[in-house]
């Protein structure tokens, strides 16, 4: 513990060094338009568009067009699966310098703008794209990059982070460096209307999941607290519409701000525990990730109040409730309202222990989490997955 505590008292001091800008957003029903005015800007003569293979084909339309108007040439990469490889990532750089690209457009979730975020990495440093894992490997500026989101959820369109899947080894890894974040972001809720009730929720819950690990954690600034508690207020208000009516454009644009904003805050103030144990479910068994994130949250709530009381009063205020209690309850039940399963029907009792140790290597490494979660208690947290359980267990025994 005296080591994290080191290594995470050296990393907040450093962080205040590192200025993270923000991309040039822009927000409503159709802007996805601008996207050729936004490239041509940049002077970007051939695009390069990272989607996936079947959800955003339709909104290649209006993109295409839009680019078509200012006479920028494109060329389309739709092989971006959920959870996207190193293989996808090196696929990629080559397609992009097949068709002489010279600028990046994602369009999708988060897969589509953290594959496109590393392929834009590896252009401008050709490394193995396992050696760009970690911090500040890059240094250099990407190509001009817009970001379109189709989902609420990651907020990859304000964050300095990519995470990529190593098949051979089941894990996931991020790259972290300010040069990734977008130069553009189009927030279009129209996009977002056909989202299946799933999707809304499980990427409605990432971004509260990262709204609240940024407001707990000990990195947290005036900055990063205020884009934290606008996007949970928002989700909490917001998402239950979203999920009930996806049509609601209301709803969806609330929803895709919230997103945004709390990806403001957490590339800022960095994520925890659930971001952690969740990477490794991903990375093991496929798990979406915000679903993983949905069902790891109140248990690790549970365990860090008693670190955080007060930061959690606060939040609960946010809501209109009383105490931190009462906060993990509305998480709760939020997760009930959206039909979030309370166990992972994947986890394997033996595969615990090393999803624990890596879970903790990665938080203990990065994130400034409020209260130190050691090997023993990490496995215990995790075999209440196993089955079926009430999420109000509390995992805080040694």
């Amino acid at each position: 513990m005296f080591l994290y505590k080191t290594v995470i008292g050296v990393n907040k001091q450093l962080n205040k060094l590192i200025t993270i800008p923000f991309p040039h957003v822009e927000v409503g029903v159709n802007s996805i338009s601008k996207a050729g005015e936004l490239m041509s800007s940049a002077g970007a003569k051939k695009v390069m568009i990272v989607t996936g293979r079947v959800s955003s084909m339709g909104m290649t339309v209006p993109l295409c067009e839009s680019l078509q108007a200012k006479n920028i040439d494109y060329a389309i990469f739709n092989q971006v699966t959920p959870d996207p490889t190193i293989a996808t990532v090196v696929n990629g750089v080559d397609f992009y310098k097949k068709h002489n690209c010279d600028a990046l457009i994602a369009l999708g979730g988060g897969s589509p703008i953290d594959c496109a975020k590393v392929i834009g990495a590896k252009v401008v440093r050709d490394r193995p794209v396992r050696s760009l894992a970690g911090k500040l490997k890059i240094r250099r500026k990407l190509p001009p990059f817009l970001a379109i989101p189709t989902t609420a959820g990651t907020g990859s369109e304000a964050t300095v982070a990519a995470v990529i899947s190593d098949p051979v080894a089941r894990q996931k890894f991020a790259v972290i460096d300010p040069v990734l974040l977008p130069d553009f972001a189009i927030i279009d809720p129209k996009l977002m209307t056909g989202l299946p009730q799933n999707m809304t929720a499980a990427t409605g819950m990432d971004a509260l999941t990262h709204a609240i690990e940024a407001y707990i954690g000990t990195y947290n600034t005036p900055l990063s607290d205020n884009y934290a508690k606008q996007a949970i207020e928002k989700i909490f208000a917001y998402l239950p519409k979203a999920y009930e009516n996806g049509e609601d454009l209301e709803a969806r644009e609330q929803m895709a701000i919230a997103s945004y904003e709390a990806g403001c805050a957490f590339t800022r103030a960095f994520v925890g525990y659930v971001h952690a144990i969740a990477h490794q479910l991903g990375g093991m068994y496929h798990i979406p990730h915000g679903q993983a994130n949905a069902v790891l949250l109140p248990m690790i709530l549970r365990f860090l109040q008693p670190h955080c009381v007060k930061r959690m009063n606060e939040l609960a205020t946010v809501i209109g409730l009383s105490d931190g209690e009462a906060f993990i309850d509305a998480v709760i039940k939020l997760n009930q309202q959206l039909n979030i399963p309370a166990s992972f029907p994947e986890l394997q009792a033996s595969d615990i222990p090393l999803i624990a140790k890596r879970a903790l290597a990665e938080a203990h490494g990065t994130y400034p989490v409020p209260g130190y979660m050691n090997q023993k208690q990490c496995e215990r947290l995790l075999r209440q997955f196993l089955v079926e359980s009430p999420q109000c267990v509390n995992a805080t025994a040694a």
